[in-house]
């Protein structure tokens, strides 16, 4: 099934499932409050109206409790920054202020002229799991949505710790849609090929067999550190092809376009607006 988070015209967000065109509300705010009901998997099928003044899609989860984000896990990604493929996940956080829909623009602040891209597999959390094996981490995977992990590189290398580069405020495009594992060829370890694209031209692309930590991997991983609630999402890490790596460097620029597409989740495309300069 695909669900997704709702802007209207009276102002408000909306839960809906994704039925073709239609879009059938669901009676709820949003994705994350379907998920977090015990009664969620009789909510998604029920049958609803179709939503009327539609304004935009929001993040698909928009307030999640955790975005806990997982750097260099894919092989021609780690390679091409010069490092060693990794015994363990990398992870640093992100916060929900950083999200914006998937259509929405994306803000290049005036402190930072690198803003690099990096198209990414979002995991989101279906069930309340801690040290969870295999069967309860694949159980715990509610679906998968696309996500770009936009990055002010400047600001991330200024210290050996990453937060401070990854999660600027309206910086990271997530959704549209959240597509349940049954949709998907290879299920909660899906067989996808991600595609990014800055101004029309491909940057990106590369397929998830080229994980090092899959996602039912990475729920193992994360929820033997901390609980894991349903909402909660894991950003599993970009392929190669980030500007930064590139000689020369590329970064967005003012009006920029940058779009991110996986198979079967959806395309999200986001123009980069700057900011004014602060006073």
């Amino acid at each position: 099934m695909r669900f997704a988070t709702i802007r209207t015209d009276q102002g408000d967000t909306r839960a809906v499932r994704v039925e073709g065109e239609t879009l059938v509300d669901l009676g709820l705010a949003d994705v994350g409050e379907l998920l977090a009901r015990p009664d969620r998997a009789e909510l998604a099928v029920r049958a609803g109206e179709p939503v009327a003044g539609f304004a935009g899609f929001a993040p698909v989860v928009p307030n999640p409790g955790k975005i806990v984000c997982v750097g260099l896990n894919y092989r021609n990604h780690i390679l091409e920054m010069g490092r060693e493929l990794p015994e363990y996940p990398t992870l640093f956080a992100k916060y929900p202020e950083a999200l914006v829909g998937a259509y929405d623009e994306i803000r290049l602040p005036p402190e930072s002229d690198k803003v690099d891209w990096e198209a990414e597999l979002a995991v989101v959390i279906g069930a309340r799991v801690r040290r969870a094996d295999e069967a309860e981490a694949e159980a715990a995977i509610a679906g998968f949505a696309v996500l770009n992990d936009v990055t002010m590189r400047d600001w991330q290398y200024r210290s050996p710790m990453w937060l401070q580069g990854k999660t600027w405020e309206a910086s990271t495009p997530f959704g549209p849609y959240l597509v349940t594992p049954d949709e998907l060829e290879g299920g909660v370890r899906p067989s996808l090929t991600l595609t990014g694209w800055v101004d029309g031209e491909q940057v990106q692309q590369a397929d998830t067999a080229d994980l090092v930590f899959d996602p039912v991997d990475l729920v193992r991983y994360v929820s033997t550190i901390l609980t894991l609630n349903p909402g909660d999402v894991i950003a599993s890490g970009t392929p190669g092809g980030v500007g930064h790596a590139r000689k020369p460097a590329r970064y967005l620029a003012d009006g920029s376009v940058l779009a991110t597409e996986i198979t079967g989740l959806g395309r999200s495309e986001v123009k980069a607006v700057a900011e004014p300069a602060a006073r």
